[in-house]
């Protein structure tokens, strides 16, 4: 059978991947190079610490293929398991962290709860007194999405995946059976599956189809400062939960400060956002990180930074289905598209394969969730 993948990111790399060695015909297209889109922008985090049940046994899927990239995909993804360290400035959030811990060690992940002062066991330069709980995972981390993009790429290749960069889609081809294929500004290609991979742009995509899908391109950036206090690299991605900040060291001495700070969150055009970095909400990242540790304050320098595109749902879960015949939508990711990849691309192989998932229970991450009212949202946004 013949799978055209639209999307040149993580998320259809993996796909491309894991459909090339299920023995599918695999065709992917990019309008611009592979992985300079969302991927290239992303924090590059991995982490079983999810306060639902689908996203962490997503987590819990992906992890093998991380922990043993370097030997299946021949690239070292500098993959560094320092931990995340979650935060709570209420009670209400504490709750909902010792819900959370309890629902990942029942699926075999071992996040433990903390109080304020073991949490500064981990992160020193803490201001406990700002919190009144957190959760800890030793194995979580971060690695370098642009180095990950690599693997799949020469892996994809190998098994014969045809990928085409500089090659935009302009239609998606249906008849009364389903999807038929895709007219690209190269031409016409066609095919029994399309897979939409195209992240910000799924939304745009799925139109093409005559389906609407609620997933948002939504702007976020990222700072890399030089802390006043110097960060040792062994210490946690950490995340203030109730405010949305995190920071985690970087190399060099430097540190990555992020968050979304902002009451309102907009939709922006994917093909005309600007992806530079806004010195005021920079400055406003660094004042919260400073709130709640010692690392930062004002004299702590921002080097550079970069803004890029979540796509988002109404619950920060994905989309994950075949969404009419034919089409199989993996997108909505919601910041987690990087560290799901590896579950995700073998998902879609199943579905365009067998017609049904058996690596995880995709049922509530249908689209049609969203008819009959979503009931659960993932909280653990970062």
């Amino acid at each position: 059978m013949d799978v055209i993948v639209i999307g040149g990111g993580i998320v259809g790399l993996s796909s491309a991947y894991y459909l090339a060695k299920a023995g599918m015909d695999v065709t992917l297209c990019e309008k611009g190079s592979i992985g300079m889109e969302s991927t290239a922008r992303s924090a590059g985090g991995i982490r079983m610490q999810f306060s639902t049940d689908i996203n962490a046994r997503l987590s819990v899927a992906s992890r093998d293929v991380w922990d043993s990239f370097t030997e299946k995909f021949g690239v070292d993804i500098a993959y560094r398991k320092s931990g995340y360290l979650f935060l709570a400035r209420t009670e209400e959030t504490a709750t909902q962290f010792r819900e959370n811990v309890a629902m990942q060690n029942s699926l075999g992940i071992e996040s433990e709860y903390l109080s304020p002062s073991e949490a500064a066991d981990y992160c020193p330069g803490l201001r406990s007194n700002r919190f009144v709980g957190a959760t800890y995972n030793a194995t979580d981390g971060y690695a370098d999405p642009n180095l990950a993009v690599q693997g799949y790429a020469t892996k994809a290749r190998e098994l014969g995946v045809d990928i085409r960069t500089k090659t935009a889609v302009r239609d998606v081809l249906t008849d009364e059976s389903g999807v038929t294929g895709v007219e690209t500004d190269a031409g016409k290609l066609d095919a029994d599956y399309v897979v939409n991979a195209a992240g910000a742009w799924a939304a745009n995509l799925a139109s093409m189809a005559d389906v609407d899908l609620p997933i948002h391109p939504r702007r976020r950036q990222i700072a890399i400062v030089d802390p006043t206090q110097p960060i040792p690299e062994d210490h946690p991605l950490t995340i203030d939960l109730d405010t949305g900040s995190y920071f985690r060291p970087e190399r060099d001495g430097a540190a990555i400060v992020g968050g979304h700070f902002d009451d309102e969150d907009a939709d922006v055009n994917p093909d005309a956002y600007s992806d530079s970095m806004a010195i005021e909400w920079a400055a406003t990242a660094v004042e919260h990180a400073a709130d709640y540790t010692a690392y930062f304050d004002g004299d702590s320098r921002i080097r550079r930074g970069w803004a890029g595109l979540y796509a988002v749902t109404p619950d920060h879960h994905p989309i994950i289905e075949e969404t009419i015949p034919g089409f199989v939508t993996a997108a909505g990711f919601s910041g987690h598209g990087f560290q799901h990849a590896p579950a995700t691309g073998q998902l879609v192989a199943e579905l365009c394969v067998d017609g049904e998932s058996s690596l995880v229970d995709i049922d509530s991450l249908s689209s049609r969730r969203f008819e009959r009212g979503s009931e659960f949202v993932e909280r653990n946004v970062a």
